[in-house]
């Protein structure tokens, strides 16, 4: 399943280099609980990072890089990244004047968990790899209750797999909110679908990763 981790730029520990266009932080601590009820262990990380560099994107917006990470390790802390935003690019120079002026006030890592990967507890899980770490973005953070649903996750055969791998309403609740939704959210949707579907014959209409897709796009469209 796709997720995406925000932490605060108070916790990230962002450094940026004179005039340049260079910035170090943490990209991700180890040991904290998240507002999922989520914790990132040690080692997580280890084997997406032999397999290559993150991309850099800003809020998760796939069409164009604004930078490249020029490194990123572990170490007792977290997830430690080092960065370099392109220059000449305008949306970069944006990026870099938030950053500098202190608005610019999250950074997200995005990837995938196979269900393996975590051990679930009473309020959330303990993730102990993180199978692919495809980028890492500077973000806004969204308002309390925004939706911010990333409908490319649903078309995506890992959103297939992880769908068809949820048994029970709580497992359906967190993939929507790791798909983006918010808590409330996602515990309203996944209500709503129960009711929808109860008392149809479950296995000539159950939720299809088509069925979900049409339910996510219409949030998204209430949330703009």
């Amino acid at each position: 399943m796709l997720l995406r981790k925000m932490l605060n730029l108070d916790l990230v520990d962002l450094k940026m280099e004179g005039e340049s266009w260079k910035f170090a932080g943490y990209a991700s601590v180890f040991g904290g609980v998240d507002s999922y009820g989520d914790t990132i262990v040690k080692g997580a990380f280890a084997s997406t990072l032999r397999a290559g560099k993150p991309k850099m994107f800003f809020n998760h917006e796939w069409r164009m890089p604004i930078g490249k990470w020029t490194l990123s390790k572990e170490d007792d802390h977290g997830l430690y990244v080092e960065g370099e935003l392109t220059e000449g690019l305008s949306l970069s120079s944006d990026v870099r004047a938030a950053m500098r002026h202190g608005t610019l006030d999250g950074l997200s890592i995005g990837g995938y968990v196979n269900k393996g990967d975590y051990d679930e507890t009473e309020n959330g899980r303990v993730i102990r790899k993180w199978s692919s770490l495809m980028e890492i973005s500077p973000v806004v953070f969204p308002a309390d209750g925004a939706a911010r649903i990333n409908l490319e996750s649903v078309k995506s055969e890992e959103f297939d797999k992880a769908l068809a791998e949820c048994a029970t309403e709580r497992e359906f609740e967190r993939l929507l909110r790791d798909a983006g939704l918010s808590k409330k959210g996602a515990l309203a949707v996944a209500s709503r679908a129960k009711q929808i579907f109860t008392g149809r014959d479950a296995a000539a209409n159950g939720l299809d990763a088509k069925t979900a897709g049409v339910v996510l796009e219409r949030l998204q469209r209430l949330a703009q």
